[in-house]
């Protein structure tokens, strides 16, 4: 039975005073989209703000794939912000929203980083190896002119994370898991609302950095948050439509633009810069 108690969004506000998303959190209970609603409000001009549904009916994943939405059960917003970030570093938010998640995750759920919750570049959340949450990004661009560089007009950040489901349907139940789902049996449900406000404060504290810090990435040390950027065995999907061949390797580092680097089986080191990353059995 899904967990539709009314989200407390006053609860939610309270807990990001002082952040750019402070009084700009609106709560529905069904949509199709939360990320449709603030790419129209981004369009209409509006800087920043967040939407917190508890049933998205269209809800979309990475490419062409949809995100099973089981109503009350998980957590589904979308987070609009406007840093003043060069358009080249943009898939560094990716990396950094998908930390802030990660990071929340473990603070209020109590799950360890990496060994339970793990990130597999640049935007799934996993956790004891079955995916638990998504996020997608869409952004416009400023055009580039002679004095800077093509910057970030606005982005949209789409996050979804299963938090109390029981059950997936059966395409998805090897593969799919949910926070309750992991923890000791007998756990009760988890409330959205410490959840939903300590992805926006971490959420502000890396949009922050990376508008500060430009092309740095966020630390040195990217494997702290991840298994999957040094020494995993993976097969790398293209897109559909791209002409690039799937290949196979082991992951090597990120270059200094968040991008992943590959060493493919035949000795090349490869910049993976789209298609999707798939583990491969050792």
């Amino acid at each position: 039975m899904p967990h539709t108690a009314n989200f407390v969004t006053a609860e939610v506000n309270a807990a990001v005073a002082g952040t750019e998303f402070s009084g700009h959190i609106r709560h529905l209970p069904t949509i199709p989209s939360t990320n449709d609603l603030a790419l129209a409000a981004a369009r209409a001009g509006t800087r920043t703000g967040v939407w917190i549904a508890d049933e998205q009916t269209a809800g979309r994943g990475r490419g062409t794939h949809a995100w099973h939405s089981a109503r009350g059960d998980g957590l589904y917003m979308s987070a609009l912000v406007s840093p003043a970030v060069p358009m080249q570093s943009v898939l560094q938010l990716s990396l950094r929203v998908a930390i802030a998640v990660q990071s929340a995750i473990a603070s209020t759920a109590g799950f360890r980083i990496p060994d339970e919750i793990d990130i597999r570049w640049p935007n799934d959340l996993l956790l004891n190896g079955r995916k638990c949450g998504g996020i997608l990004i869409d952004t416009a661009a400023r055009a580039a002119s002679a004095s800077e560089p093509a910057m970030l007009r606005h982005a949209v950040i789409g996050i979804g994370i299963n938090v109390n489901h029981r059950k997936f349907p059966p395409s998805l139940d090897t593969i799919a898991t949910s926070l309750r789902r992991e923890l000791p049996a007998g756990a009760a449900p988890l409330r959205r609302e410490p959840l939903a406000a300590a992805i926006l404060l971490a959420l502000s504290a890396e949009v922050g950095a990376l508008a500060s810090s430009g092309k740095q990435a966020p630390g040195a040390d990217t494997s702290r948050y991840s298994s999957w950027i040094e020494g995993k065995r993976v097969r790398i999907e293209p897109r559909a439509g791209d002409t690039t061949v799937a290949y196979t390797g082991t992951t090597a580092g990120l270059d200094s633009q968040g991008f992943l680097r590959v060493l493919d089986d035949a000795g090349q080191l490869r910049t993976v810069l789209s298609g999707g990353l798939r583990e491969l059995d050792n």
